[in-house]
C-alpha cells in the first residue's frame, strides 16, 4: 500500500479521499489555489501545496504543477476525485511517466469511455443496449438541425467530452436544436477545452439509473447494484438512492452484466459507473461510462458496507478484489441529497458569499438509521464563483426506502445554513412530496412537479395549527410569561395569543406548568410539549403527540419558521393588537419591469441586442456564465432597448442592471 497519497481535488471529495487514506495509515496530501488557502481540505491533510491562482486552468487543472507537488512531497500516489482532471487521460499518463501511481483507471479505458462517440461504438460491440442517434461529429448548428430532424424529436444535444450537466440541452424543435448546440458547443470549449458536440434520441419519461463497477488489474469485475439519479435540474442530479424503486431483479441483473461486460472490453480497473436511461417499460440504454468514483458514491457504499474509495487504492496498489459478485449484497435503502450554494426561488441560480452559519446534523449510525455528511465548507467559509457551488452531500440510511426518506427529512429539518442562497427548501419539499414517496420518478421530474419554479412547500392546514401552536408558546416563553396589558400601566400577566400567518388566525389561550404548554382554542385543547429556549435556532417540539423539528428565528412580533421546505413569518400578538393588523399599510414594491437584471454573479459573456433594438417576448438578449454554465437571459414582453448598462467581459453582481427598457 502507499506510504503518501496527494489527493488531485477540493472540497467535500478531497476531504472523503483523506478520511479514507487515514484509516489506512496512509499520509496525506492536500493542493490548493489562491481561493482554497483556507478550507477545509487544506485542514485536513497531513501536507498542503499551494499550486496556482483560483481559476481552476491555473490551478486543478495543472498536469504540471501536480506533477510537481507529488515530487515535492514524495507522494507516490494521486486520488484525482472527480470533475477537473479525474477523467484526462494525459494526466493519468504523465503521472506513469514520472512513476506516480494514479488511483483511476489505465489510460487506454480513460480514452475509451472518455469520448462519448467512441464509447457508445465500443458499447454495442461488447453487446450493450445503445440509444438511437449520430455518433459522428457535427460541422455546424444547420447540420445539427438536420440530423435532429432525421432522428426525431425530441433529441438530446450532448458534449462528447462533457460531464456533470454541462455541454447539454435537450432540444423539442429545429430552433431550440439550432441554439442548444451552439451553447453545448460554447460550454463544452468552455469546459472541458473540446467543443465536439453529438446528437442522440432523447427517451421520454425516462429514468436515470446507473450501475457502480469495480475491477482489478488481475480480471476479477464485478457490480455493487445500482443508483437512481433521475431527480435532475438542467441534467446536473440532485437527490440520488440506492437501491432504485423501480427495477425488479431481473432487470438489475441484466444491466450489472451488460455493464461488467463494458467494463472487461475496455480492460477496466477502479471503480467506475455505468449510466443508463431506462423507459417505463424498463427497456434501458447506455449513456456513458464514468471512468472515475461518481459525486453519489456513498449510497452505494451505505447499502453495501463498502468503502470504494478503500477499493480503489487498493487496486491501484495492485492487490486482487477482497469480494466476488456473489459477496455482494445489497442491504437497505439510501438517499443522498446535494446542498447546492443555488437560490430555489431564483431558478436555482447560483449564489455567492460567506457561510455564517454552518451546522449539520449529528452524523449517527445505529441499526435503526444512518445519517452522513460529505461536506468540504465551514461556518465562516466562502463559496466563491469559481468552482462547482456544491456545499454537501446529505446521505441517511434505513432498513426500507420511507424510512430512508424520513430519516432524511428530519435531517434536513436539522440542518442550518445561512449566508449564502441554497436548495436545502428545495430538497425538504421533495421528500414531502406523495409522488416522490411513490417513487414515481422521471428526469423530468423537477419540471413536471414545479412547472411555474419553486415558492416552497403548501403544509396542510394540522400542520400549520400545530406550527402556530408552537409559535404561541415561543412567544409566551421569550416575554417571560407576561405582556404589557395595553389598559394598564402595569405589567400583568396576559396568557391570550393571536398567531397570524398572512391571512390566517389562531388564537390561543396559553398555560404553561412542568414544561408542558396547554393551550385552550375554541373549545379544544392542545398538548406541546418543546425543548426550545430563547436564543436556540433549532426547536423540537411535540405538538398533540407529533413531533416536529424546526430552523427557528425571532423577528419583531413573532418568528421566522422554516419546517419541511416551508419559509413563514409568524407574528405572534395579542389579540386586540392582531384585530387592528389589518388597517396597517402595505409595502408597495418597486416596479423593475424596465430592466434586465443579473439573475445570479456572473460574468457577461455576450450581448445579443443593441440601442434601439426592438426585442419580442422569448428573445435572446443575453448570455451570463456562472460555475461554469452559460445562461441565456431572454426578453419577458415586448419592448425597445433603451440603454445596454454593460459590455461582455463585465463580471456583475446579483442584480445588477444588464439593460434598460422602454415602451414601444
Amino acid at each position: 500500500m502507499f506510504s503518501k497519497l496527494l489527493i488531485a481535488n477540493r472540497g467535500e471529495i478531497a476531504c472523503r479521499a483523506i478520511k479514507t487514506a487515514k484509516k489506512l495509515g496512509i499520509k496525506t496530501v492536500a493542493v490548493y489555489s489562491d481561493a482554497d488557502r483556507e478550507a477545509l481540505h487544506v485542514r485536513l491533510a497531513d501536507e498542503a501545496v499551494h499550486i496556482g491562482g483560483s481559476p481552476a486552468k491555473d490551478s486543478y487543472l495543472s498536469i504540471d504543477k501536480i506533477i510537481a507537488a507529488c515530487r515535492q512531497t514524495g507522494a507516490g500516489a494521486v486520488h484525482p476525485g472527480y470533475g477537473f482532471l479525474s477523467e484526462n487521460p494525459a494526466f493519468a499518463a504523465a503521472l506513469a511517466q514520472a512513476g506516480i501511481a494514479f488511483v483511476g483507471p489505465p489510460v487506454k479505458a480513460i480514452e475509451a469511455m472518455g469520448d462519448k462517440i467512441t464509447s457508445k461504438k465500443i458499447a454495442a460491440e461488447a453487446g450493450v443496449s445503445t440509444v438511437p442517434g449520430h455518433m459522428g461529429l457535427i460541422a455546424d448548428a444547420e447540420e445539427a438541425v438536420k440530423i435532429a430532424s432525421q432522428i426525431g424529436y425530441p433529441v438530446m444535444i450532448k458534449a462528447s467530452a462533457g460531464g456533470g450537466g454541462k455541454g447539454m440541452r435537450i432540444a423539442w424543435n429545429d430552433a431550440e436544436a439550432r441554439e442548444g448546440f451552439e451553447r453545448s458547443k460554447s460550454e463544452a470549449a468552455s469546459s472541458f477545452g473540446d467543443d465536439r458536440i453529438f446528437i442522440e434520441k432523447f427517451v421520454t419519461e425516462p429514468r436515470h439509473i446507473e450501475i457502480q463497477v469495480l475491477a482489478d488489474t488481475h480480471g476479477n469485475a464485478l457490480y455493487l447494484g445500482e443508483r437512481e439519479c433521475s431527480i435532475q435540474r438542467r441534467n446536473q442530479k440532485v437527490i440520488e438512492e440506492a437501491p432504485s424503486p423501480f427495477l425488479d431483479e431481473a432487470t438489475r441483473r441484466r444491466m450489472g452484466e451488460q455493464a461488467v461486460a463494458l467494463a472487461k472490453a475496455v480492460g477496466y480497473a477502479s471503480a467506475g459507473t455505468v449510466e443508463f436511461i431506462v423507459d417505463k417499460d424498463r427497456n434501458f440504454y447506455f449513456l456513458e461510462m464514468n471512468t472515475r468514483l461518481q459525486v453519489e458514491h456513498p449510497v452505494t457504499e451505505l447499502i453495501t458496507g463498502l468503502d470504494l474509495v478503500e477499493l480503489m487504492l487498493r487496486v491501484a496498489a495492485g492487490e486482487k478484489l477482497p469480494l466476488t459478485q456473489d459477496d455482494v449484497k445489497l442491504n437497505g435503502w439510501a438517499i443522498e441529497s446535494r446542498l447546492y450554494a443555488e437560490d430555489p426561488y431564483r431558478n436555482f441560480l447560483p449564489s455567492v458569499g460567506r457561510l455564517t452559519r454552518y451546522r449539520p446534523p449529528e452524523e449517527e449510525s445505529n441499526s435503526a438509521f444512518v445519517v452522513r455528511n460529505d461536506t468540504g465548507v465551514f461556518e465562516g467559509g466562502e463559496i466563491s464563483t469559481f468552482y462547482d457551488p456544491m456545499i454537501a452531500k446529505l446521505c441517511t440510511w434505513a432498513p426500507n426506502r420511507a424510512a430512508a426518506i424520513e430519516a432524511m427529512a428530519v435531517a434536513l429539518d436539522e440542518f442550518e445554513v445561512e449566508g449564502v442562497g441554497h436548495n436545502l427548501p428545495f430538497l425538504s419539499t421533495v421528500m414531502g412530496q406523495e409522488r416522490f414517496r411513490e417513487g414515481r420518478l422521471t428526469t423530468g421530474y423537477i419540471a413536471e412537479e414545479f412547472p411555474e419554479g419553486f415558492h416552497g412547500a403548501a403544509l396542510d392546514e394540522q400542520t400549520l395549527g400545530e406550527i402556530a401552536a408552537f409559535a404561541a408558546c415561543a412567544a409566551y416563553r421569550v416575554d417571560g410569561r407576561g405582556f404589557l396589558d395595553a389598559g394598564s400601566d402595569e405589567y400583568v400577566p396576559s396568557h391570550a395569543r393571536a398567531v397570524l400567518l398572512g391571512d390566517r388566525r389562531w388564537q390561543f389561550d396559553v398555560t404553561e406548568k412542568d414544561e408542558e404548554f396547554w393551550l385552550y382554542h375554541g373549545g379544544g385543547r392542545t398538548l406541546v410539549e418543546m425543548r426550545w429556549e430563547p436564543g436556540d435556532t433549532i426547536a423540537r417540539a411535540r405538538v398533540d403527540g407529533t413531533v416536529h423539528r424546526m430552523k427557528v428565528d425571532r423577528r419583531t412580533s413573532g418568528f421566522r419558521i422554516r419546517y419541511r421546505g416551508a419559509d413563514l413569518d409568524l407574528k405572534v400578538l395579542l389579540p386586540r393588537v392582531a384585530d387592528l393588523m389589518p388597517l396597517m399599510p402595505v409595502k408597495v414594491p418597486p416596479d423593475l419591469s424596465k430592466f434586465l437584471l443579473c439573475p445570479m454573479p456572473g460574468q457577461v459573456v455576450r450581448i445579443d441586442v443593441a440601442e434601439g433594438d426592438i426585442v419580442e417576448d422569448g428573445q435572446p438578449l443575453a448570455i451570463v456564465e456562472a460555475m461554469k454554465m452559460e445562461n441565456v437571459l431572454k426578453a419577458e414582453k415586448r419592448a425597445r432597448v433603451a440603454k445596454v448598462r454593460v459590455q461582455p467581459g463585465a463580471v456583475l453582481a446579483v442584480d445588477e442592471v444588464i439593460l434598460e427598457f422602454s415602451e414601444v
